[in-house]
């Protein structure tokens, strides 16, 4: 494989919109803005890219809480009032009482690293932009210290949203963007046997069925994503299920405890039900 261009892993199934996206991102040293369904893959995509391209990795996951200085470092003011009642000689350089973040830790990296900026959109709406700088530059100031700190190697950045917030446009413009659209059917077969290659392909079959029309039902709150397809394969496997248990309407008044792993709140699982017996009902009169 070419140095610095991903072409998916053996455990990722990858497409090819998104293998260009990372590699054009990494030639145009932009920060890779990935955004899409939840369950799509995003935040695996950056520990994917590290493996593929034998990079260390280095994960920022971000919190309502989070503020974009934790990215750089953190001056702990406690730890050195401590040390100055007890008499401790660190005290004296505050450099002892600087930690690092996870920004710092990929400009110091010794070789090129790849950080992940997990689910970004959850910081506060300033959040992006008090990056801005930083991301373009590859350095910061460190006031307590005087001290500048440039990237040894620029990292290949991949950031991630959930979409819960509109990012800042000045933030946007320094982004090579991708949209991870959910896996189709045939993508989705290659996913499942990436995980289940000894699996049956009528329970596949079955299992896909049920999947797509499940996520297909009006009105469903939280359609059901690809890591939950694959828990919910997982517990078939190990309960044994046969695939016509999942094709025979008689019997499936024995699956919503299975359900239970693609359906995560009551009010789909409600719905679900009643279209379940509402479609019974309509048998039975026919």
């Amino acid at each position: 494989m070419t140095a610095n261009r991903f072409q998916g892993t053996e455990r990722y199934v990858a497409t090819e919109d998104l293998m260009t996206a990372v590699n054009a991102a990494i030639t145009v040293a932009r920060p890779l803005l990935i955004k899409g369904e939840p369950g799509t893959g995003k935040t695996m995509l950056a520990a994917e890219v590290a493996q593929a391209l034998g990079k260390p990795l280095i994960e920022w996951h971000v919190k309502s809480t989070t503020k974009a200085r934790q990215g750089l470092y953190e001056y702990d003011a406690v730890a050195r009032l401590r040390d100055s009642q007890l008499g401790d000689n660190r005290v004296h350089d505050i450099a002892n009482y600087i930690v690092r973040g996870k920004l710092w830790e990929a400009f110091a990296a010794p070789e090129q690293a790849v950080l992940l900026i997990d689910e970004i959109d959850k910081a506060d709406i300033e959040f992006p932009n008090d990056l801005l700088q930083e991301l373009d530059r590859m350095e910061f100031f460190v006031y307590e210290t005087k001290a500048l700190v440039k990237a040894r190697n620029r990292p290949i950045v991949i950031v991630t949203s959930n979409n819960e917030k509109e990012l800042p446009d000045a933030f946007l413009r320094r982004c090579f963007f991708h949209y991870i659209r959910f896996p189709d059917r045939e993508t989705m077969e290659q996913i499942i046997d990436v995980h289940f290659p000894d699996l049956k392909k009528s329970l596949l079959r079955e299992a896909l069925d049920c999947f797509f029309e499940l996520r297909e039902i009006p009105g469903l709150k939280k359609k059901p994503t690809t890591s939950e397809l694959l828990d919910w394969i997982k517990i078939l496997v190990a309960e044994d299920v046969p695939a016509e248990t999942l094709r025979d309407q008689d019997t499936r008044r024995a699956l919503p405890k299975l359900y239970g792993a693609l359906l995560k709140n009551e009010q789909d699982m409600h719905l679900f039900e009643r279209l379940v017996f509402m479609s019974r009902r309509q048998g039975a009169r026919n």
